[in-house]
């Protein structure tokens, strides 16, 4: 099981390069940034937590653009993940995301994967011209359309809101970055999961995980996709029972907070967050 940070990046505190550097220092193997354009003032999606128009964090209006902030953490480092919980695709033209992505993963030599969200500001995706109604459908199409730019010598793509004829597309990523999807784990999101994706990205204080992963490991065999699907958990304190756990029901990732406050503040952070996983995978016994 590997452990990664997440960094709600804003425009003040931390940068995404600084908190990067630090987060390889320290031994995690995995940085994760969020995605919003921008945030309407009006609007008639709830936010899921607060269950009212009003935000649990006003970082939602101040997030960084997630593949700038990825290119500058991949500038000043070599072997972490670079990756995103979660992007919003459908909120950018396909061509030129897939273009985006596909540079970011060839020039940090193949490290990228792409975490991402239905969109539950319904009236942000409708300023991109995505219904709220059809959101699910415009992210399957996106991915597919990415798929044959980022595979294919000669890409195309015919659907209901991505068409292109017969295009050149280069580079092509150094591997096809894996897609994970950030959604509560209900059945209608593990079966969007094995037809369009390759793992699961838990929602904030979604504890309760067993019998979910269970069951979307399940779908994924009875659907016959190979291997496993990938499982990244949202943590908020690390306990050595609840890990262990976790680890024997086939979780493969956990992942971590990091508050966006000055460099020495956060890198004090990760130093005692590294530490106290050490310490309970050192009591952990031998296989």
């Amino acid at each position: 099981m590997k452990f990664g940070i997440v960094l709600f990046t804003s425009d003040r505190g931390i940068t995404p390069a600084a908190a990067a550097r630090a987060v390889e220092a320290n031994g995690f193997d995995s940085f994760f940034v969020p995605e919003h354009t921008h945030i309407p003032v009006k609007r008639e999606a709830a936010h899921p937590q607060t269950g009212d128009a009003s935000l649990p964090d006003d970082r939602y209006m101040r997030t960084l653009d997630p593949w700038v902030s990825l290119s500058m953490a991949a500038a000043v480092t070599e072997r972490i993940e670079l990756s995103t919980a979660v992007a919003l695709p459908v909120e950018h033209d396909p061509i030129t995301l897939a273009k985006t992505i596909a540079t970011l993963d060839h020039l940090s030599g193949g490290r990228v994967s792409l975490g991402v969200g239905f969109g539950w500001n319904t009236d942000e995706l409708a300023d991109h011209g995505i219904p709220g109604a059809k959101r699910r459908t415009a992210l399957r199409e996106y991915l597919e359309a990415m798929r044959s730019l980022w595979h294919d010598e000669e890409a195309s793509y015919s659907g209901q809101f991505v068409n292109f004829g017969p295009s050149w597309a280069w580079p092509k990523p150094t591997r096809t970055p894996p897609v994970l999807v950030g959604a509560a784990g209900t059945e209608k999101t593990f079966v969007w999961i094995v037809k369009s994706a390759d793992g699961w990205i838990t929602t904030p204080r979604e504890d309760e995980i067993d019998a979910r992963v269970v069951l979307l490991q399940k779908m994924w065999h009875d659907a016959g996709r190979e291997g496993e699907p990938r499982i990244v958990v949202l943590d908020f304190k690390p306990d050595a029972e609840k890990l262990a756990r976790w680890d024997d029901i086939g979780v493969t990732d956990v992942v971590y907070g990091m508050p966006d406050k000055s460099e020495a503040e956060v890198v004090a952070y990760l130093e005692r967050l590294a530490g106290k996983l050490a310490a309970l995978k050192s009591r952990e016994p031998d296989a």
